[in-house]
């Protein structure tokens, strides 16, 4: 009985701290919003990156879940490398308006380029 209390605790005993406080692990995710009401924002960036362009997306709402299927496709609709980092898709290299276009198409209406 006690070893299922302490698992429920994830396996915390005892604290020091008096202003100690259990965090709750399985906070929520924000609900993704339908592509016509997402704001994206497309920018090239070339900082930090040793010269080589990359094309970031900004500004997704929703799940990290959906926002790496987003990054997916883009990366695969490019036919380039790139990944998913601090909820922005980043794409080597200036597809800016590859892109722009194929979010367009796939209603994600309020997107702008930078």
């Amino acid at each position: 009985m006690k070893k299922k209390k302490i698992q429920s605790l994830g396996g915390l005993v005892y604290s020091t701290d008096p202003d100690f406080k259990l965090t709750d692990d399985n906070a929520e995710e924000m609900e993704t919003l339908e592509p016509s009401k997402q704001k994206l924002r497309i920018r090239l960036d070339t900082k930090h990156r040793a010269g080589k362009a990359v094309t970031l997306i900004q500004d997704f709402i929703g799940t990290t879940a959906d926002l790496e299927d987003l990054g997916k496709k883009l990366k695969s609709f490019c036919g380039t490398g790139g990944s998913v980092k601090d909820l922005e898709i980043i794409v080597q290299g200036d597809n800016r308006e590859k892109i722009f276009n194929w979010l367009l198409k796939n209603g994600y209406k309020l997107t702008k380029k930078i």
